[in-house]
């Protein structure tokens, strides 16, 4: 598969022209999980500027999931069974899983986000192992996905899924544990050696500690013990004082802003436009100081870098389009999205797991530093798994409703052919909606292939002239073996190394 440089040369100027079906895929495929005919239909002919307006608007109002029953359980109500308790507990997980799965299809932008801050603000649900804490992390994200970015970090670091991950459960002033601090420096807010020192590591762990009264029972809320905090002063890129856990982040953000907003946006960009951010070729550091201005001029709320971002030529530049390999979960929601087939739970607890077979284990990133991402996702054996499994989902759906397969081509194809005659119409439509940049001529006709040379179904099927009069047999909305074209030319597409570019 060929890696892409970034060869974006356009600007954060605003993208003027009138949405094409193109462009809104475009849209979708990065600030959600894609889309329907129908929704791609309906952003046809819209600005960029009215979309994304609304877009905002519906991630910075959504509500949170709501609390599940168990959200502030403790061991204490758990049975006494341990195999019991263990089964209830990952029954537990299982629902959550699927809850938070179903808002990722949902919720457009904000579960894009929370998604996205969920492989930046790491925890691994297999290290607290504790539901209740797993809610409120997840609570947490959806809250200040785009929110107010200081807000969200000092936030994020009182979670008792953070204080437990990064050992700020064990943070006692007379011992300091410096991981909290290091990642907070490193992974979260600056970036590696990114004007910071190993002292300010020491005398940030310092001041954050206190935060350790863990209770006697497992899931207890860690709460603050004063006699654990080191009250003697602290120095903290350059600043002196008692500091405590509300003075390090006013510090930080205080003394080190354009450095937060350079790392920070430059994530954003590799996440929402393109992996490689560095290529000489294009200005993608242009871009990102200019977005990382925008940020610190607006006290770090993340609503207006997106709106500048998704707003401008740059973003909608040919050069940013289809360059971005699916994760796991791209690679499944995408098809349910943009197919419009009929899913229930049994869909999302499949896509979980399949991705987590593929290493994207959901709540459960490889480490502190997340997944890698783009490139990381393709390798021999992941390649084969994605066609092994996209196969298997696909033939769930063909067999629970053939006829769906029917009418997501007719969709495609859109009214005025629905009762088309022509395999090269439908075959062009399916492409076009699947694979964000088409396909190479060469392949597109295997594709064709694949779509009309199918058993049963013969040639001369389609021939205009094959009843007398001029009329062919085969037409889109009537015949019988539309929904198993339709079925093996998504499988086909499946296969192809465009599929796998967002």
């Amino acid at each position: 598969m060929e890696f892409f440089i970034n060869c974006n040369t356009s600007t954060l100027a605003p993208y003027t022209v009138p949405l094409d079906a193109e462009k809104a895929a475009h849209l979708y495929r990065r600030l959600g999980f894609s889309a329907s005919v129908q929704t791609i239909n309906a952003a046809i002919g819209q600005t960029a500027d009215a979309l994304v307006d609304t877009l905002i608007n519906e991630a910075l109002t959504l509500p949170v999931l709501p609390a599940p029953a168990w959200a502030d359980w403790t061991a204490a109500n758990y049975p006494a069974d341990e195999d019991a308790a263990r089964q209830l507990r990952n029954d537990q997980l299982e629902e959550w899983k699927i809850s938070y799965t179903n808002a990722l299809l949902n919720n457009n932008l904000r579960e894009r986000l929370s998604f996205f801050w969920s492989n930046h603000l790491v925890t691994e649900t297999d290290v607290y192992n504790c539901n209740s804490f797993l809610y409120y992390y997840t609570d947490c994200l959806q809250r200040n996905a785009i929110g107010n970015f200081k807000t969200f970090i000092s936030e994020m670091g009182l979670t008792n899924a953070m204080l437990f991950y990064l050992d700020g459960a064990y943070n006692n002033g007379s011992n300091p544990n410096e991981n909290y601090a290091r990642e907070l420096y490193e992974l979260f807010t600056l970036g590696e050696g990114n004007n910071y020192t190993e002292e300010d590591i020491i005398e940030t762990a310092k001041a954050l500690s206190g935060y350790v009264n863990r209770g006697d029972v497992d899931c207890t809320p860690v709460t603050f013990d004063a006699t654990a905090f080191d009250a003697g002063p602290k120095t903290i890129l350059g600043r002196t004082g008692n500091w405590g856990y509300d003075d390090v982040i006013d510090i930080l953000f205080e003394e080190r802003p354009y450095e937060i907003g350079g790392f920070i946006c430059k994530k954003l960009y590799e996440f929402f436009v393109h992996p490689d951010s560095t290529d000489d070729a294009g200005n993608a550091q242009v871009i990102i100081q200019q977005l990382a201005n925008t940020f610190v001029a607006n006290n770090f709320e993340i609503a207006p870098v997106l709106s500048q971002l998704f707003k401008s030529q740059h973003f909608f530049d040919d050069e940013a389009i289809g360059v971005i390999i699916k994760s796991p979960f791209d690679f499944y929601l995408n098809v349910v999205k943009e197919t419009n087939f009929a899913y229930d739970d049994s869909f999302v607890v499949n896509a979980i797991d399949a991705s987590r077979l593929l290493s994207q284990n959901l709540f459960d990133p490889v480490d502190v530093a997340g997944w890698q991402r783009d490139r990381s996702w393709i390798n021999t054996n992941f390649i084969i798994g994605r066609w092994l499994s996209i196969e298997i989902i696909l033939e769930g759906f063909y067999q629970n409703n053939q006829e769906q397969f029917r009418t997501f081509a007719m969709d495609a194809v859109g009214p005025a052919n629905s009762g088309t005659s022509n395999p090269d119409i439908v075959t062009r439509a399916i492409v076009n909606k699947l694979l964000p940049k088409g396909i190479l001529d060469d392949e597109y006709g295997n594709a064709l292939s694949a779509f009309a040379e199918v058993e049963g179904v013969v040639q001369e099927y389609y021939s205009p002239d094959y009843i007398p009069g001029g009329q062919s047999l085969w037409m889109l909305d009537m015949s019988a073996e539309v929904p198993l074209q339709v079925y093996l030319l998504i499988q086909h597409i499946a296969r192809q190394p465009e599929f796998q570019l967002k």
